[in-house]
C-alpha cells in the first residue's frame, strides 16, 4: 500500500514514502536521551499519510508529537522534540541538515540586505574562515523544545510576512559576536570573539531580544530600555510622543515620566484657559505606544510614572481598573507610582497626604528626587499655604487603593525615588534619576524633551545582558565573563544607530550598561538554600557582591584603555563611594555577611583611573532568554517543576533544570509561605546591584481567612522593602486558585514586558 504513495519534498520533487527514513530521524533525535520511546512519538503522531503529502507536514506533526510527550516523568522528550526541530528548522533555511560555510552565508545574506554589509567590510575572508573554525553547530543540539521555538519565533532572521527562515542558532551568536568586536584590533579580536562566542553558545551568558534579533542585520538599535521625561509643556509632550514612537519601532520598551504634567484645572497662559489634565496626555502616549510593534518580535508597551502625592492621584490610580469607562480609563498602559520616605513616615503616623498640582509649588518636584530634606521642608511649607489648591487624603487611605488598585491588576508598580538617589550611582545634584522602565529595573537620570532634536533634553538607554548562575561552577569565572559582557555591551553603544539625538548625547556620554543573572531558581536548588527560610542570604550576599565587584573592575580596566565615560564625574563613583557604602543599613540585621573581595583597592583604581560605564547591574526579568538557556526565570522561584505558556507556535512545555536529580530542592512560587524572605533576599541583591530590580510580590488568597488577602500584610510588606531599601516593586502575582501542575495549569500567555519583552531579556 505504503509503496505506491509519494510524498512532496520542500523542493517541489515527488519521492516515495519511506517510513524507515522517519525512524531513523526520530531514532537519531532520541539518541543519548533517558526515559524517551521513539515508538512512543511513532504512534502519537497518527500521521495520516496520502499521495503528495508534503514532507514538512510529516516533520512538523512528528514533532508535535514529541513535543506533548514532554512531562516531569519523561523530561527529556523537551530535547527530542528541540532535535526534531532543529532538524525541520535547518531544511527550512538551508535545504539540508548540513549548515553552510560562515563565509558563504554571510555573502549570501550580505546580497540580500539580510546581514550588515559592514561584517564583509570589516572581516577579511581568512577572518571569517577561522570564526567559521570556531563554530559548534552540535551546539544546537543542547536546546530544549521551548527554545528552539522562541528562537524561530523571535531571534532568527527571517521574513516575518512569509515565514521563512535564513539561519540557525550558531551563526545568530557567532555573528552577533563578530559584530560586537569589529572595532577591536585586528590582533585581539579574533580572541574575544571566540571567546563571547563560546559564553554565549554555551549559555553562560544570555542576550536580550534586541541584541539577539538585531545585532548583524542593517538595524541598528539594540538598547532593551528607553526613559523618556516629558515636560509640562505642549511641546514636550509632543516630542515625548515621538520619540515613543521612534524607540518602539526599534524594539524598545520604554518607560515615561509625566509626573510633572500639571493637574486638571490649573490655569494655562495666565488663565486664559484651564487645563485638561493629565488623562487626555496619558492616552495620547499610549496611542504613540501602540502605534508600532516591537521591529516586528512583540508589541510596544510602557510604564507611566508620576507621584503619589499628584493632586490627580485618585483618578490616575484607577486608570487600569475595568469598572469606569474608556473617557476615565488608560488601560494600555502600564503605571509605576513613586513614594518617597515622607509619605511611609505619614502612613506609619496615621498621618495625612496632601496632593498637589507640581505647577503650583515651585521646587518641590525636583526636591521630590534630589534632596529628602529640602522636600520635606517645602511640602510642610506648601501645606501650611492657604493660597495653594491642594487636598488632603488620610495616607491609609491613599495606601490602601494603590494597593487595591495594584493586586486588582497585578500592573502598578512602585518606585522609591530616594533610594534610587541616595543609593545610586548617580549624583543626585547633578544627575538625579526620577523615573524607571517598563520592567523596573533601570534607573538613569532624564531631562524633558522640548523637541525631538532638543539637545538639552536626555533620553536614558539601558543595553542588558545576564550571567547564568545555573551554569557557573565557582565565583571566580565571573571575572572573565564580567570583562566579556563589559566590553560587548559598551562595544554595542558605540555600533548602534540613535534616532534622536538627545540618546544618542546621554548613552555615549554616560555609557549605561545593565547586567543581571538567570536561573537564580535553580542556583538556590542546586546549592541546597531556600529562598523562604533564609539559607539562601549567605550565598546571595557572596554571589552578588562578586558580580557588581568583577563588573566594576571589568569597568576600570576599559576606562584604563579608553577613558573613563565623558559624564563620570556626575557619578558617585567619582566621590569614591560604592554600592557597599550607600545601602540601606537595616539590612544588616537580615544578613551580616563579611564583604569578601578587596573593594578599598578597587576604590583606588576607580578613583585614579574612572569607570568606562555610570552604570553596570539592573535585574532584568528574562521569560523568553531564560527559556533560550533552558533556565528558570531572572531571580524567581517557578511556578511550577513545569512551565506551560502559550505562544503563538502553541503550547511550550518546558522543565525546571535537573528536575529528576532536584526536584525536590526547588522551593515552588505558591509553596513559599509569605513573602518575607524573598524581600530579604531582593534586599542583599539590592545592596550591589547598582541600578535596580525587577522584583515581585506574590499573593495566595486561600491561605487567609475568607480567601482574602489582609490589606495590612499587603502594606507590611511594602514598609518591610522600604526598610530594607528595595528600590522598586514589579508585579503584583494573586494565585487564582488554578492547579499548578503542569498538566492542569493554564497556560500563561507569555509578558515578554519590555528582556526579553523589550527589557525583559
Amino acid at each position: 500500500m505504503t509503496q505506491s504513495l509519494f510524498v512532496t519534498k520542500r523542493d517541489g520533487r515527488r519521492e516515495a514514502l519511506d517510513l524507515d527514513k522517519i525512524h531513523r530521524v526520530i531514532t537519531w533525535a532520541a539518541e543519548g536521551l533517558s526515559n524517551v520511546s521513539v515508538s512512543q512519538v511513532e504512534l502519537k503522531s497518527h500521521i495520516q499519510f496520502y499521495d503528495g503529502i508534503k514532507s514538512e507536514d510529516i516533520h512538523e506533526t512528528i514533532i508535535k508529537a514529541a513535543a506533548d510527550l514532554i512531562s516531569k516523568d519523561s523530561p527529556d522528550y523537551q530535547y527530542l522534540a528541540a532535535r526534531l526541530a532543529v532538524f525541520h528548522l535547518r531544511k527550512k533555511a538551508y535545504g539540508q541538515f548540513e549548515p553552510p560555510h560562515l563565509y558563504d552565508q554571510v555573502v549570501k545574506m550580505v546580497e540580500a540586505k539580510r546581514y550588515d554589509q559592514h561584517i564583509l567590510a570589516d572581516y577579511s575572508r581568512d577572518e571569517l574562515e577561522q570564526m567559521n573554525s570556531f563554530i559548534d553547530h552540535s551546539r544546537d543540539l543542547n536546546f530544549s523544545y521551548a527554545a528552539v521555538k522562541q528562537l524561530e519565533g523571535k531571534y532568527l532572521v527571517q521574513n516575518r510576512v512569509s515565514g521563512e527562515i535564513y539561519e540557525s542558532a550558531q551563526f545568530l551568536y557567532m555573528l552577533v559576536a563578530a559584530c560586537l568586536f569589529a572595532t577591536y584590533p585586528k590582533s585581539t579580536r579574533l580572541s574575544y570573539v571566540r571567546r563571547f562566542y563560546d559564553a554565549c553558545s554555551l549559555f553562560k551568558l544570555s542576550l536580550p531580544t534586541p541584541i539577539m534579533s538585531g545585532v548583524r542585520t542593517p538595524t541598528r538599535q539594540f538598547s532593551s530600555c528607553v526613559l523618556i521625561e516629558c515636560g509640562d509643556s505642549l511641546d514636550s509632550i509632543n516630542a515625548t510622543s515621538s520619540a515613543i514612537v521612534k524607540y518602539v519601532s526599534q524594539r524598545a520598551g520604554i518607560g515615561i515620566n509625566a509626573g510633572r504634567i500639571r493637574a486638571l484645572g490649573s490655569p494655562i497662559r495666565n488663565g486664559e484657559a484651564f487645563h485638561t489634565g493629565c488623562i487626555p496626555f496619558y492616552k495620547h502616549f499610549q496611542t504613540a505606544v501602540k502605534s508600532c510593534s516591537q521591529g516586528g518580535v512583540r508589541g510596544g508597551a510602557a510604564t507611566l510614572f508620576y507621584p503619589l502625592w499628584h493632586l490627580e492621584v485618585e483618578s490616575l490610580l484607577v486608570l487600569k481598573n475595568n469598572r469606569g469607562v474608556e473617557e476615565n480609563r488608560v488601560r494600555h498602559l502600564d503605571y509605576g507610582v513613586q513614594f518617597n520616605r515622607l509619605m511611609y513616615t505619614r502612613l506609619i503616623k496615621d498621618d495625612y497626604i496632601t496632593l498637589f498640582s507640581p505647577s503650583d509649588v515651585p521646587g518641590l518636584y525636583d526636591a521630590f528626587f534630589e534632596d529628602q530634606e529640602k522636600f520635606e521642608e517645602l511640602y510642610v511649607k506648601y501645606e501650611a499655604d492657604a493660597s495653594i489648591r491642594k487636598k488632603r487624603l488620610k495616607a491609609l487611605e491613599l495606601f490602601t487603593l494603590f494597593m487595591q488598585e495594584r493586586a486588582s491588576t497585578g500592573r502598578i508598580y512602585l518606585q522609591n525615588v530616594d533610594h534610587c538617589n541616595t543609593h545610586s550611582p548617580f549624583n543626585p545634584k547633578l544627575a538625579p534619576v526620577r523615573q524607571s522602565n517598563l520592567c523596573l529595573e533601570i534607573a538613569l537620570p532624564t531631562k524633558p524633551l522640548n523637541d525631538v532634536n532638543d539637545p538639552e533634553g536626555e533620553i536614558a538607554l539601558c543595553t542588558l545582558s545576564a550571567f547564568n548562575l545555573g551554569a557557573i561552577e565557582n565565583l571566580n569565572e565571573l571575572e572573565e565573563l564580567a570583562e566579556l559582557a563589559v566590553r560587548s555591551l559598551d562595544s554595542l553603544l558605540d555600533y548602534q544607530d540613535y534616532p534622536i539625538p538627545a540618546a544618542f548625547h546621554a548613552s555615549i556620554s554616560r555609557r549605561t550598561l545593565g547586567v543581571g543573572v538567570i536561573n537564580y531558581a535553580y542556583y538556590l536548588a542546586k546549592n541546597g538554600v531556600k529562598y523562604s527560610d533564609g539559607s539562601a542570604n549567605g550565598l546571595t550576599h557572596r554571589t552578588f557582591e562578586a558580580i557588581q565587584y568583577y563588573l566594576l573592575k571589568a569597568s576600570n580596566k576599559l576606562a584604563q584603555e579608553f577613558g573613563a565615560c565623558p559624564k563620570f564625574n556626575e557619578t558617585t563613583y567619582a566621590q569614591g563611594i560604592l554600592p557597599i557604602d550607600s545601602y540601606k543599613k537595616d539590612l544588616d540585621k537580615v544578613c551580616n555577611e563579611p564583604l569578601l573581595l578587596d573593594w578599598e583597592q578597587l576604590r583606588k583604581d576607580i578613583l585614579n583611573h574612572g569607570l568606562r560605564n555610570s552604570t553596570l547591574s539592573a535585574l532584568m526579568p528574562s521569560e523568553t532568554s531564560s527559556q533560550i538557556s533552558n533556565a528558570t526565570n531572572g531571580i524567581e522561584p517557578p511556578r511550577g517543576h513545569i512551565s506551560v505558556k502559550a505562544s503563538k507556535d502553541g503550547i511550550l512545555k518546558q522543565v525546571v533544570p535537573e528536575y529528576e536529580r532536584l526536584k525536590n530542592q526547588y522551593e515552588l512560587l505558591w509553596d513559599i509561605p509569605n513573602n518575607t524572605g524573598y524581600i530579604s533576599l531582593v534586599a542583599i541583591m539590592q545592596k550591589f546591584i547598582d541600578q535596580t530590580i525587577s522584583a515581585n510580590t506574590n499573593y495566595d488568597p486561600s491561605k487567609f481567612d475568607g480567601g482574602k488577602v489582609p490589606m495590612k500584610l499587603l502594606l507590611q510588606d511594602l514598609l518591610s522593602a522600604y526598610k530594607l531599601g528595595v528600590k522598586t516593586m514589579y508585579y503584583h502575582n494573586t494565585r487564582d486558585g488554578a492547579s499548578d501542575m503542569q498538566e492542569d495549569i493554564k497556560p500563561q500567555v507569555e509578558d515578554d514586558g519590555c528582556a526579553g519583552g523589550a527589557c525583559k531579556i
